[in-house]
């Protein structure tokens, strides 16, 4: 089942990042990035059209109290939600807790290992501080980036699915799951 989460006052730091809830300051660092074509679509959404339609999300980031600001050198520039898994996709974990992971990177960041860095700090903060039994997560199976982040950072195949994205396309996607369990050692070095 779905855990309840609530990030006000969560700051999670790693060498290079602030994991930290968004605020109204970060709207012009959020439009930036989301602005970009190819960024959004790798999350099922398009670019922004315009500050307002920024404004507007990062309203509901700030409302919902479940989006991490991912902060590297004074500068937001992604996003990590926690959000809520399909529970009817998944019956057999209807006797533990969890949630879903999803995370956004600027294009001009990209494969400088920030991402895998921030879902491992948020994977430890919801295993050691929320207590959550399982994270799942998932990639549209033309995303090999977000793929290699999943696989970087511990979680097990799960199975195939497919997702309906906000611009009104069906993406065949996979899923994966960590559980608390089978979390590797995190003190381990790479």
């Amino acid at each position: 089942m779905n855990k309840p989460i609530d990030i006000t006052g969560v700051v999670l730091t790693t060498n290079r990042l602030t994991l930290r809830p968004w605020r109204e300051s970060d709207l012009n660092d959020f439009y930036e990035y989301a602005s970009v074509d190819g960024v959004g679509q790798m999350a099922g959404w398009n670019p922004h059209k315009n500050v307002e339609e920024s404004k507007t999300i990062l309203s509901h980031f700030i409302a919902g109290k479940r989006v991490f600001a991912l902060e590297f050198e004074d500068k937001v520039i992604g996003s990590l939600g926690i959000e809520k898994y399909r529970e009817e996709n998944y019956p057999e974990l209807d006797a533990l807790q969890g949630r879903e992971i999803g995370y956004v990177l600027s294009k001009a960041y990209w494969g400088q290992g920030l991402m895998p860095e921030a879902v491992k700090a948020v994977i430890a903060w919801l295993f050691e501080d929320e207590k959550l039994d399982f994270i799942l997560v998932g990639h549209f199976d033309h995303n090999k980036q977000s793929k290699r982040v999943i696989e970087k950072c511990g979680f097990r195949y799960v199975k195939d699915a497919t997702f309906e994205t906000r611009f009104g396309t069906v993406e065949n996607t996979s899923e994966y799951i960590l559980y608390a369990s089978e979390r590797e050692n995190p003190n381990r070095i790479e």
